[in-house]
């Protein structure tokens, strides 16, 4: 879809300017239409796995799928970016069968559009339920402000194109993520999704990502002290005007500002518009086209979207960095900046528009190395074939200094919800936490070792000692791309209820359980002392040290002083219910997430909201229930039972 034909973009111009945030389904259909008229789809074999990375930087806007393992990726291309790939060694063919599942795709859209116009459907992305909506990513990010004001807030930085123009579109917003109870000038972890529009594992990712933090706070050690030390802010939806075209099936990355071309390649890319670094590159980092993929907009930061972030990333972070292209930002500087990218299985870091590396390249690709051993991606700084200009990490990076980079997740822009639940989530969630705890240093802390599996032995009695264990552990790097140096590991300490960056925090030496540190992977043992803590639950950090002398992020677990207290109280109550059943309700108090899990005859019957109410029908039989804080064996209350009969009518 790089370009119309001109007859075509006419026939659509007026009906892409009558309808701009969230065309109606005539006009939908008719850019769907429009779509099915693009064949220039080609398989690209390229000649080695290094250059075909290059071409998935350099040709992204282009990328249609990715293949690695059968050697070729699939393009959207024309006649001079065939050349092109052709001059580097690449043997380029069409695929047709690609043209005829991209359409197949549509039909799908079409299908379900038809179903709409006959009556109120449910509002999700057909044949994609996993991912939400832009509407129903605001209205969870919306439910946890409500649900939990002191852990989230959801603010309005923004507006998109089309609510600038009056004509509906949307506000940009933040879920802004920390414990309000807990003051302190807090290092902040900044993640923006979806900035290129068909792109659809980002916010869902980034959607995750928030509930992992916001449902685990009280439960889960790790997630308490992220959101009571440190602040998580997620732009869920950089592009949601985009975005909603997307969700109709179309292969949409700008934004819809409809100044720029018609019919279905109106917009600027947002990820070329931004002011650091726009334009810099001769032409070949983006499009001067308005048509093109890549155009960049007719100025610096001309879109309102990419003026947005500007000034929320400006207004997060500290000025670290000097002006100059090689002026490197000090090794303390805080804060962290990941742009969510569909796809290519990369880890990218600046610069972007120079093969040159960044003067902090060598911190910046150790941590870029740590996130590729969670997603298993390739690690690369984020110069291709040709370079890239006006990029997201350019207000971060460019301009203050904050390490930024991109995660190109996965193999095609619409995938299947089976390889997002399977392998994007569960691979890029774990980086996402990496990035959550290392953002109070993040030039320092990847170089030192991580701490996995903390265990405090427990309850215990005040005063008496906990056996704590753990494993530090420096191996934890992506070699695939180079290597990373891995060194012994050569002392860890725990910390009980001060974290080890605060005044007064103070160390409990741990030993190597082998009675040695002579190894890159240790475990370690030791016992905490709990004269003076008051009964309940600590918070106990581990922190590991390599012969380097480069102490790494600290994971932390729960020592319980005392008897757990008994929290939750649970009561049932019955009824007759529906078709002679019998509805059982229960009620109860005491719980300290936001969710809780609901069990029933010894197994999860489910997770639901901590509102204090659940009930349900149920046949004649016996029935023991006990409620529980999310993901916890032990945090539960007393089991209660009932018995019911088949309700008499």
């Amino acid at each position: 879809m790089k370009k119309l034909p001109l007859a075509l973009a006419a026939a659509l111009c007026a009906a892409s300017t009558a309808a701009l945030a969230s065309p109606d389904a005539a006009e939908l259909q008719a850019l769907r239409a429009a779509e099915r008229q693009q064949h220039n789809l080609y398989r690209a074999y390229f000649p080695d796995v290094a250059t075909g990375r290059k071409a998935a930087v350099s040709f992204h806007a282009q990328l249609v799928e990715s293949a690695w393992k059968q050697g070729h990726l699939v393009f959207e291309l024309l006649p001079h970016e065939v050349a092109e790939l052709q001059r580097f060694g690449f043997l380029v063919v069409h695929a047709p069968d690609v043209v005829a599942r991209r359409n197949r795709l549509l039909d799908r859209f079409d299908a379900a559009a038809a179903a709409a116009a006959k009556g109120p459907t449910a509002q999700t992305i057909p044949g994609f339920p996993c991912y939400e909506t832009v509407e129903e990513t605001f209205a969870a990010a919306e439910g946890m402000a409500a649900a939990r004001p002191q852990l989230a807030q959801w603010l309005d930085i923004g507006d998109s194109w089309t609510k600038t123009q009056g004509a509906g579109g949307y506000d940009l917003k933040v879920l802004r993520l920390t414990n309000a109870a807990v003051a302190g000038d807090k290092p902040k972890l900044f993640v923006n999704a979806a900035i290129h529009a068909r792109e659809y594992t980002t916010a869902p990712l980034a959607l995750a990502f928030a509930r992992w933090l916001f449902d685990n706070h009280g439960v889960d050690a790790d997630a308490t002290w992220i959101l009571d030390h440190h602040e998580v802010h997620l732009l869920l939806q950089t592009n949601p005007d985009g975005r909603k075209r997307a969700e109709a099936g179309l292969s949409w990355r700008k934004n819809t500002n409809s100044d720029y071309c018609a019919g279905n390649s109106i917009g600027a890319d947002l990820n070329r518009n931004f002011s650091f670094s726009w334009n810099s590159t001769g032409g070949s980092g983006s499009s001067g086209n308005p048509c093109d993929l890549t155009y960049r907009g007719p100025a610096p930061a001309s879109e309102p979207e990419t003026q947005a972030v500007e000034t929320y990333i400006r207004s997060l972070f500290a000025d670290r960095r000097g002006p100059g292209k090689n002026d490197a930002a000090p090794s303390d500087t805080q804060g962290l900046h990941i742009d969510l990218h569909s796809y290519s299985e990369l880890v990218l870091w600046p610069w972007g528009d120079t093969a040159q590396p960044a003067p902090n390249g060598p911190a910046l690709q150790t941590l870029g190395r740590r996130f590729a051993w969670f997603n298993g991606y390739t690690p690369l700084q984020s110069v291709g074939l040709y370079p890239t200009d006006g990029t997201t990490d350019g207000p971060s990076y460019g301009e203050l200094g904050v390490p930024a980079y991109t995660f190109e997740m996965g193999t095609s822009f619409f995938q299947s919800c089976s390889a997002y639940t399977s392998t994007i989530l569960p691979r890029n969630l774990p980086a996402l936490i990496y990035a959550a705890k290392v953002v109070r240093a993040p030039y320092l802390l990847p170089g030192g070792p991580d701490v996995l599996d903390v265990a405090v032995s427990g309850p215990v009695v005040a005063g008496a000692t906990a056996a704590l264990t753990a494993q530090v552990t420096d191996t934890r790097f992506n070699q695939s791309n180079g290597s990373e140096a891995t060194q012994a590991i050569v002392a860890a300490d725990a910390y009980v209820g001060t974290p080890p960056w605060a005044d007064g925090a103070v160390a409990v030496p741990l030993t190597a359980a082998d009675g040695s540190f002579n190894s890159a992977t240790e475990a370690v043992t030791g016992s905490l002392p709990t004269a003076g803590l008051t009964p309940g639950r600590h918070l106990v950090w581990v922190v590991g040290r390599d012969a380097s002398g480069a102490a790494g992020p600290a994971s932390a677990g729960w020592l319980q002083v005392g008897d757990v207290p008994t929290g939750i109280t649970l009561d049932l109550q019955t009824a007759p219910g529906p078709r002679r059943r019998t509805t059982v309700a229960l009620t109860w108090a005491g719980a300290n997430g936001s969710r809780v899990d609901i069990h029933r005859n010894g197994a999860l019957l489910r997770a639901t909201a901590n509102d204090g109410a659940y009930s349900q029908a149920v046949g004649s039989g016996q029935w023991t229930y006990q409620v529980c804080e999310r993901g916890s064996s032990t945090a539960c209350s007393p089991e209660r039972t009932v018995s019911t009969p088949n309700a008499a009518r």
